[in-house]
Protein backbone atom coordinates (compact mmCIF):
# COMPACT_ATOMS: atom_id res chain seq x y z
CA UNK A 1 0.00 0.00 0.00
CA UNK A 2 1.53 3.30 -1.09
CA UNK A 3 1.22 6.62 0.67
CA UNK A 4 -0.85 7.92 -2.26
CA UNK A 5 -3.24 4.96 -2.06
CA UNK A 6 -4.31 4.86 1.58
CA UNK A 7 -7.04 2.28 1.04
CA UNK A 8 -7.24 -1.13 2.71
CA UNK A 9 -9.40 -4.11 1.77
CA UNK A 10 -10.85 -6.01 4.73
CA UNK A 11 -13.11 -9.04 5.11
CA UNK A 12 -15.24 -10.54 7.87
CA UNK A 13 -15.98 -14.26 7.68
CA UNK A 14 -19.60 -14.76 8.77
CA UNK A 15 -19.75 -18.50 8.27
CA UNK A 16 -20.65 -21.45 10.47
CA UNK A 17 -17.82 -23.50 11.99
CA UNK A 18 -18.06 -27.27 12.13
CA UNK A 19 -19.37 -27.04 15.67
CA UNK A 20 -17.05 -28.60 18.29
CA UNK A 21 -14.86 -30.14 15.57
CA UNK A 22 -11.53 -28.30 15.63
CA UNK A 23 -9.83 -30.10 12.74
CA UNK A 24 -12.74 -29.66 10.35
CA UNK A 25 -13.26 -26.04 11.41
CA UNK A 26 -9.59 -25.21 10.80
CA UNK A 27 -9.80 -26.73 7.32
CA UNK A 28 -12.87 -24.59 6.63
CA UNK A 29 -11.15 -21.47 8.02
CA UNK A 30 -8.16 -22.01 5.74
CA UNK A 31 -10.38 -22.39 2.68
CA UNK A 32 -12.39 -19.27 3.54
CA UNK A 33 -9.23 -17.26 4.18
CA UNK A 34 -7.71 -18.23 0.83
CA UNK A 35 -10.88 -17.18 -0.96
CA UNK A 36 -11.08 -13.86 0.89
CA UNK A 37 -7.45 -13.16 -0.01
CA UNK A 38 -8.08 -13.99 -3.67
CA UNK A 39 -10.91 -11.46 -3.54
CA UNK A 40 -8.47 -8.80 -2.36
CA UNK A 41 -8.69 -8.85 1.44
CA UNK A 42 -5.58 -7.98 3.45
CA UNK A 43 -7.25 -8.32 6.85
CA UNK A 44 -9.47 -11.37 7.41
CA UNK A 45 -11.47 -11.41 10.66
CA UNK A 46 -13.39 -14.28 12.25
CA UNK A 47 -15.90 -14.05 15.14
CA UNK A 48 -15.48 -14.89 18.83
CA UNK A 49 -14.34 -18.48 19.56
CA UNK A 50 -15.07 -19.51 15.97
CA UNK A 51 -12.72 -22.41 16.62
CA UNK A 52 -14.59 -24.63 17.22
CA UNK A 53 -17.72 -22.57 18.05
CA UNK A 54 -19.16 -20.49 20.86
CA UNK A 55 -20.43 -22.80 23.68
CA UNK A 56 -24.08 -21.91 23.12
CA UNK A 57 -25.38 -24.55 25.55
CA UNK A 58 -24.20 -22.53 28.56
CA UNK A 59 -26.89 -19.95 27.80
CA UNK A 60 -29.61 -22.03 26.16
CA UNK A 61 -29.61 -25.60 27.54
CA UNK A 62 -31.69 -25.87 30.73
CA UNK A 63 -29.31 -28.23 32.64
CA UNK A 64 -26.01 -26.71 31.53
CA UNK A 65 -25.22 -25.03 34.87
CA UNK A 66 -26.39 -27.77 37.23
CA UNK A 67 -23.55 -28.82 39.53
CA UNK A 68 -22.14 -32.22 38.58
CA UNK A 69 -24.38 -32.77 35.54
CA UNK A 70 -22.61 -35.53 33.65
CA UNK A 71 -23.80 -34.41 30.23
CA UNK A 72 -22.59 -30.82 30.75
CA UNK A 73 -19.25 -32.20 31.96
CA UNK A 74 -19.04 -34.35 28.84
CA UNK A 75 -19.70 -31.40 26.53
CA UNK A 76 -17.01 -29.42 28.32
CA UNK A 77 -14.57 -32.31 27.84
CA UNK A 78 -15.39 -32.39 24.14
CA UNK A 79 -14.69 -28.67 23.96
CA UNK A 80 -11.34 -29.09 25.71
CA UNK A 81 -10.39 -31.93 23.35
CA UNK A 82 -11.16 -29.65 20.38
CA UNK A 83 -9.48 -26.50 21.67
CA UNK A 84 -6.45 -24.88 20.11
CA UNK A 85 -2.96 -25.57 21.44
CA UNK A 86 -0.15 -23.10 20.69
CA UNK A 87 2.07 -24.38 19.25
CA UNK A 88 0.21 -27.25 17.63
CA UNK A 89 -0.78 -28.79 14.32
CA UNK A 90 -3.98 -26.79 13.81
CA UNK A 91 -2.30 -23.56 14.88
CA UNK A 92 0.45 -24.28 12.33
CA UNK A 93 -2.18 -24.63 9.60
CA UNK A 94 -3.57 -21.18 10.43
CA UNK A 95 -0.09 -19.62 10.34
CA UNK A 96 0.64 -21.28 7.01
CA UNK A 97 -2.52 -20.01 5.34
CA UNK A 98 -1.95 -16.46 6.62
CA UNK A 99 1.60 -16.40 5.26
CA UNK A 100 0.70 -18.06 1.96
CA UNK A 101 -2.23 -15.68 1.44
CA UNK A 102 -0.36 -12.59 2.64
CA UNK A 103 -3.09 -11.56 5.07
CA UNK A 104 -3.48 -10.50 8.67
CA UNK A 105 -5.77 -13.18 10.11
CA UNK A 106 -7.71 -12.36 13.28
CA UNK A 107 -9.17 -15.58 14.66
CA UNK A 108 -11.30 -16.30 17.71
CA UNK A 109 -10.53 -19.60 19.41
CA UNK A 110 -10.81 -21.66 22.56
CA UNK A 111 -7.20 -21.93 23.70
CA UNK A 112 -6.04 -24.60 26.15
CA UNK A 113 -3.21 -23.62 28.48
CA UNK A 114 -2.38 -26.25 31.06
CA UNK A 115 -5.81 -27.43 32.14
CA UNK A 116 -7.72 -24.15 31.67
CA UNK A 117 -9.58 -22.87 28.64
CA UNK A 118 -9.30 -19.25 27.53
CA UNK A 119 -11.35 -17.20 25.10
CA UNK A 120 -8.51 -16.10 22.83
CA UNK A 121 -8.06 -13.76 19.89
CA UNK A 122 -5.19 -14.62 17.56
CA UNK A 123 -3.46 -11.94 15.48
CA UNK A 124 -1.51 -13.86 12.83
CA UNK A 125 0.58 -11.67 10.55
CA UNK A 126 1.72 -12.37 6.97
CA UNK A 127 5.27 -12.93 8.23
CA UNK A 128 4.05 -15.85 10.38
CA UNK A 129 4.31 -14.07 13.72
CA UNK A 130 1.39 -14.26 16.14
CA UNK A 131 0.14 -12.27 19.11
CA UNK A 132 -2.66 -13.43 21.39
CA UNK A 133 -5.25 -11.58 23.43
CA UNK A 134 -7.17 -13.52 26.09
CA UNK A 135 -10.54 -12.23 27.21
CA UNK A 136 -10.08 -10.29 30.43
CA UNK A 137 -13.51 -10.86 31.92
CA UNK A 138 -15.68 -13.82 30.92
CA UNK A 139 -19.28 -12.73 31.33
CA UNK A 140 -22.03 -14.42 33.35
CA UNK A 141 -22.35 -18.09 32.31
CA UNK A 142 -19.05 -17.87 30.41
CA UNK A 143 -17.33 -18.23 33.79
CA UNK A 144 -18.37 -21.88 33.69
CA UNK A 145 -15.97 -22.38 30.78
CA UNK A 146 -13.13 -19.82 30.60
CA UNK A 147 -10.42 -18.49 32.84
CA UNK A 148 -9.58 -14.77 32.96
CA UNK A 149 -6.86 -13.27 30.81
CA UNK A 150 -4.41 -10.67 32.09
CA UNK A 151 -2.76 -7.46 30.92
CA UNK A 152 0.13 -9.27 29.28
CA UNK A 153 -2.13 -10.05 26.28
CA UNK A 154 -3.68 -6.61 25.84
CA UNK A 155 -1.86 -6.39 22.52
CA UNK A 156 -1.85 -4.74 19.13
CA UNK A 157 -0.02 -5.34 15.86
CA UNK A 158 2.09 -2.79 13.99
CA UNK A 159 1.10 -3.53 10.39
CA UNK A 160 2.29 -1.69 7.31
CA UNK A 161 -1.09 0.08 7.11
CA UNK A 162 -1.09 1.11 10.78
CA UNK A 163 -2.04 -0.43 14.11
CA UNK A 164 -4.37 -3.44 14.16
CA UNK A 165 -6.05 -4.37 17.44
CA UNK A 166 -9.16 -5.91 18.90
CA UNK A 167 -11.30 -6.79 21.88
CA UNK A 168 -13.71 -9.63 22.57
CA UNK A 169 -17.43 -9.19 23.13
CA UNK A 170 -18.30 -7.44 26.42
CA UNK A 171 -14.75 -6.13 26.78
CA UNK A 172 -16.19 -3.28 24.73
CA UNK A 173 -18.01 -2.26 27.92
CA UNK A 174 -14.82 -2.23 29.99
CA UNK A 175 -14.08 1.53 29.89
CA UNK A 176 -10.45 1.18 30.93
CA UNK A 177 -9.81 -1.62 28.43
CA UNK A 178 -11.13 0.70 25.72
CA UNK A 179 -8.88 3.49 26.98
CA UNK A 180 -5.85 1.19 26.92
CA UNK A 181 -6.56 0.12 23.35
CA UNK A 182 -7.18 3.70 22.21
CA UNK A 183 -3.70 4.49 23.55
CA UNK A 184 -2.37 1.90 21.06
CA UNK A 185 -3.73 4.21 18.32
CA UNK A 186 -5.50 1.58 16.27
CA UNK A 187 -6.58 2.33 12.74
CA UNK A 188 -8.38 -1.02 12.40
CA UNK A 189 -10.08 -2.71 15.34
CA UNK A 190 -11.70 -6.15 15.28
CA UNK A 191 -14.71 -6.48 17.59
CA UNK A 192 -15.45 -10.17 18.04
CA UNK A 193 -18.93 -11.25 19.13
CA UNK A 194 -20.90 -14.52 19.10
CA UNK A 195 -23.46 -12.55 17.08
CA UNK A 196 -23.62 -8.78 16.56
CA UNK A 197 -27.12 -8.08 17.83
CA UNK A 198 -28.53 -4.58 18.37
CA UNK A 199 -26.72 -3.78 21.62
CA UNK A 200 -23.47 -5.11 20.18
CA UNK A 201 -23.95 -2.88 17.14
CA UNK A 202 -24.23 0.09 19.49
CA UNK A 203 -21.03 -0.84 21.34
CA UNK A 204 -19.12 -1.38 18.09
CA UNK A 205 -20.25 1.91 16.57
CA UNK A 206 -19.43 3.76 19.78
CA UNK A 207 -15.94 2.23 19.79
CA UNK A 208 -15.34 3.35 16.20
CA UNK A 209 -16.12 6.97 17.05
CA UNK A 210 -14.41 7.04 20.44
CA UNK A 211 -11.27 5.43 19.01
CA UNK A 212 -11.49 7.12 15.59
CA UNK A 213 -10.79 3.83 13.86
CA UNK A 214 -12.49 1.37 11.55
CA UNK A 215 -14.25 -1.44 13.40
CA UNK A 216 -14.79 -4.90 11.95
CA UNK A 217 -17.71 -6.23 14.02
CA UNK A 218 -17.66 -10.00 13.47
CA UNK A 219 -20.46 -12.42 14.37
CA UNK A 220 -21.48 -15.97 13.51
CA UNK A 221 -24.63 -17.53 12.08
CA UNK A 222 -25.50 -20.77 13.88
CA UNK A 223 -28.61 -22.95 13.98
CA UNK A 224 -29.63 -25.89 16.15
CA UNK A 225 -29.07 -28.08 13.11
CA UNK A 226 -25.50 -26.77 12.71
CA UNK A 227 -24.80 -27.59 16.36
CA UNK A 228 -26.14 -31.12 16.11
CA UNK A 229 -24.41 -31.82 12.81
CA UNK A 230 -21.06 -30.63 14.15
CA UNK A 231 -21.42 -32.58 17.38
CA UNK A 232 -22.41 -35.66 15.40
CA UNK A 233 -19.19 -35.42 13.38
CA UNK A 234 -17.16 -36.19 16.51
CA UNK A 235 -16.18 -39.80 17.22
CA UNK A 236 -18.00 -41.11 20.25
CA UNK A 237 -20.74 -38.45 20.29
CA UNK A 238 -23.32 -39.56 22.87
CA UNK A 239 -27.12 -39.58 22.91
CA UNK A 240 -27.06 -37.59 26.17
CA UNK A 241 -24.93 -34.87 24.59
CA UNK A 242 -27.23 -34.70 21.60
CA UNK A 243 -30.24 -34.48 23.91
CA UNK A 244 -28.79 -31.52 25.85
CA UNK A 245 -27.91 -29.68 22.66
CA UNK A 246 -31.35 -30.45 21.19
CA UNK A 247 -32.98 -28.94 24.29
CA UNK A 248 -31.83 -25.46 23.16
CA UNK A 249 -34.67 -25.13 20.64
CA UNK A 250 -36.50 -26.49 17.64
CA UNK A 251 -34.88 -27.80 14.46
CA UNK A 252 -33.73 -24.96 12.23
CA UNK A 253 -33.90 -22.37 15.02
CA UNK A 254 -31.24 -19.67 14.90
CA UNK A 255 -29.02 -19.41 17.96
CA UNK A 256 -26.71 -16.75 16.49
CA UNK A 257 -27.87 -14.33 13.79
CA UNK A 258 -24.60 -12.91 12.48
CA UNK A 259 -24.94 -9.14 12.09
CA UNK A 260 -21.35 -8.56 10.91
CA UNK A 261 -20.52 -5.13 9.56
CA UNK A 262 -17.64 -2.71 8.91
CA UNK A 263 -17.96 0.61 10.71
CA UNK A 264 -16.32 3.93 9.82
CA UNK A 265 -14.71 6.31 12.36
CA UNK A 266 -17.81 8.51 12.12
CA UNK A 267 -19.83 5.51 13.45
CA UNK A 268 -21.68 4.81 10.20
CA UNK A 269 -21.77 1.32 8.69
CA UNK A 270 -19.88 1.03 5.42
CA UNK A 271 -21.90 -2.10 4.67
CA UNK A 272 -25.30 -2.97 6.09
CA UNK A 273 -25.11 -5.60 8.87
CA UNK A 274 -25.71 -9.08 7.45
CA UNK A 275 -28.27 -10.98 9.50
CA UNK A 276 -29.56 -14.56 9.26
CA UNK A 277 -27.30 -15.61 6.39
CA UNK A 278 -23.77 -16.88 5.94
CA UNK A 279 -21.33 -14.91 3.83
CA UNK A 280 -18.10 -12.96 3.67
CA UNK A 281 -18.40 -9.21 4.16
CA UNK A 282 -15.89 -7.22 2.11
CA UNK A 283 -15.16 -3.50 2.38
CA UNK A 284 -12.49 -1.05 1.29
CA UNK A 285 -11.64 1.40 4.05
CA UNK A 286 -10.12 4.82 3.49
CA UNK A 287 -7.50 5.25 6.21
CA UNK A 288 -7.32 9.00 5.56
CA UNK A 289 -10.64 9.22 7.43
CA UNK A 290 -8.81 8.19 10.61
CA UNK A 291 -6.52 11.21 10.34
CA UNK A 292 -9.39 13.55 9.49
CA UNK A 293 -11.52 12.25 12.35
CA UNK A 294 -8.88 13.13 14.90
CA UNK A 295 -9.70 16.77 14.23
CA UNK A 296 -12.84 16.13 16.29
CA UNK A 297 -11.80 13.36 18.66
CA UNK A 298 -8.47 12.01 19.88
CA UNK A 299 -9.19 10.23 23.15
CA UNK A 300 -5.48 9.63 23.76
CA UNK A 301 -4.46 13.13 22.65
CA UNK A 302 -6.16 16.51 22.58
CA UNK A 303 -9.40 15.04 23.98
CA UNK A 304 -7.70 13.57 27.05
CA UNK A 305 -6.95 15.26 30.36
CA UNK A 306 -3.83 13.58 31.78
CA UNK A 307 -3.67 16.29 34.44
CA UNK A 308 -6.98 14.95 35.77
CA UNK A 309 -7.10 11.29 34.71
CA UNK A 310 -4.44 8.61 34.41
CA UNK A 311 -4.47 4.87 33.74
CA UNK A 312 -1.81 2.30 34.61
CA UNK A 313 -1.95 -1.02 32.76
CA UNK A 314 -0.22 -3.99 34.37
CA UNK A 315 1.28 -5.97 31.49
CA UNK A 316 3.01 -8.59 33.65
CA UNK A 317 1.76 -12.18 33.22
CA UNK A 318 -0.13 -13.29 36.31
CA UNK A 319 1.19 -16.62 37.57
CA UNK A 320 -0.07 -18.43 40.63
CA UNK A 321 3.14 -20.41 41.08
CA UNK A 322 6.66 -19.35 40.18
CA UNK A 323 9.67 -21.59 40.66
CA UNK A 324 12.64 -19.40 41.57
CA UNK A 325 16.14 -20.92 41.92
Amino acid sequence: MTKQDNKLNVAIIQETPVFLNLKASVEKACSLTRKAARDGARVVAFPETWLPGYPVWIDSAPRAAIWGDNTARGLYRRLVENSLAIPGEEFGSLVNVATESGVHMVMGAHELIGSTLYNTMLFISPDGSCKTHRKLTPTYTERLVWGMGDGSTLVSVDADFGVLGGLICWEHWLPLARAAMHARREVVHVAQWPGVRDLHQVASRHYAFEGQCFVLAAGTVLTIDDVLEGYGSLPGATADGREMLSSMGKAGELLQRGGSTVISPDSTCLVEPLFDACGTIHATVDLDLVTEGHLLMDSDGHYSRPDVFSLTVNTAPMQGVRFVP
